[in-house]
Formats: C-alpha cells, sequence, structure tokens
C-alpha cells in the first residue's frame, strides 16, 4: 500500500492518536473514506464536458 510497511503504518497510527485523540480518530476515518468514495464515483462517472469536446474535435 503506497509502499509502506508495517512499521511505517503503526508509526502514522500512533502520531494520529497522539494529534487528534483517540475518539476523534473513527470520526476521521469515516470522512476519509466518504471523500474517497465521492471521488471514485466521479472518475467512474462519464463526463458530459467530455462527450462534448471529442464531437467538436471530429
Amino acid at each position: 500500500m503506497f509502499g509502506l510497511g508495517i512499521p511505517e503504518i503503526v508509526i502514522i497510527g500512533v502520531v494520529a492518536v497522539l494529534v487528534f485523540g483517540p475518539k476523534r480518530i473513527p470520526e476521521l476515518g469515516g470522512a476519509l473514506g466518504k471523500t474517497l468514495r465521492g471521488f471514485k464515483e466521479e472518475m467512474d462517472k462519464p463526463s458530459e464536458e467530455g462527450d462534448e469536446y471529442l464531437e467538436e474535435e471530429e
């Protein structure tokens, strides 16, 4: 996953708990998941603007 090993992931997790606190970690994870899901949906959706651009090129 992004070239990270287990030790790096553990260090990132510990720093996140120290910075945000254990109560906010689930909230941040949920927000990150929603953001990534929305981004993926937008990338998978065909673009109407792109279709118009391709028609003009031909």
